[in-house]
């Protein structure tokens, strides 16, 4: 694939994202260009300016598998990885595949998690692998985590340690909607939310294709 198929892949994944999400042009790129490199990418920001839409939004247009985690104090590094189980039936352990076997993830308020359960995301978002009771089991691919944190809110949270802050290429803010683009978002949710309306463009393997392509440039 040459450069400029993958800067079409990019273009028309963009112009697809902002049928939804209206006037963060740049925010869009950021995290389409996050996308293209393999990288994780960080939203901080206020409840209610769009983070968990433009995840799901990315997962409608390039078609691939999306799983939500709602970080909270009591949440288990299991209930991320994943848990083996005893089959009585077989006598024998079976692995049950936890959320973050998703290749879009969206690790929602992930600064309300323990450290410890935080630290389960370390070795897949760096390795795009997990390791349960000594077995290794990779991660779809591709494999892309979206966390969010509210910036404002303090308590009750549990700051990001350097480690993991490392494992993310992009950390940005979306932001409250202009005027217009508010009055945008009113005209284009009057019967329904554009979400619900909109169709796949593009698919896994031109996606895996492109980050691979991004690889060889230097």
């Amino acid at each position: 694939m040459e450069s400029m198929s993958v800067q079409t892949i990019a273009q028309v994944a963009g112009d697809h994202v902002e049928r939804v999400i209206v006037g963060k042009r740049r925010e869009v790129q950021l995290v389409l260009v996050s996308l293209l490199c393999q990288g994780h990418i960080l939203l901080e920001d206020v409840p209610g300016v769009g983070k968990t839409v433009l995840a799901k939004t990315i997962s409608r247009t390039i078609g691939c598998s999306f799983k939500r985690i709602q970080f909270t104090p009591d949440l288990l590094p299991s209930d991320v990885t994943g848990v083996s189980m005893y089959n009585q039936h077989s006598g024998t352990f079976e692995f049950r595949p936890g959320p973050v076997f998703a290749q879009l993830v969206l690790a929602d308020e992930v600064n309300r998690a323990s450290p410890k359960t935080q630290s389960a995301l370390l070795e897949a978002m760096e390795e795009r692998q997990v390791t349960v009771d000594g077995t290794t089991h990779r991660l779809p691919a591709p494999f892309v985590v979206m966390a969010t944190q509210n910036p404002i809110e303090y308590e009750g949270t549990f700051p990001l340690p350097e480690a993991q802050l490392d494992r993310f290429l992009v950390r940005l803010s979306l932001g409250y909607p202009g005027h217009d683009n508010e009055l945008e978002l009113l005209t284009r949710q009057h019967t329904r939310h554009p979400l619900d309306a909109l169709p796949q463009a593009l698919d896994v393997e031109q996606l895996v294709v492109a980050q691979e392509a991004v690889k060889r440039v230097h």
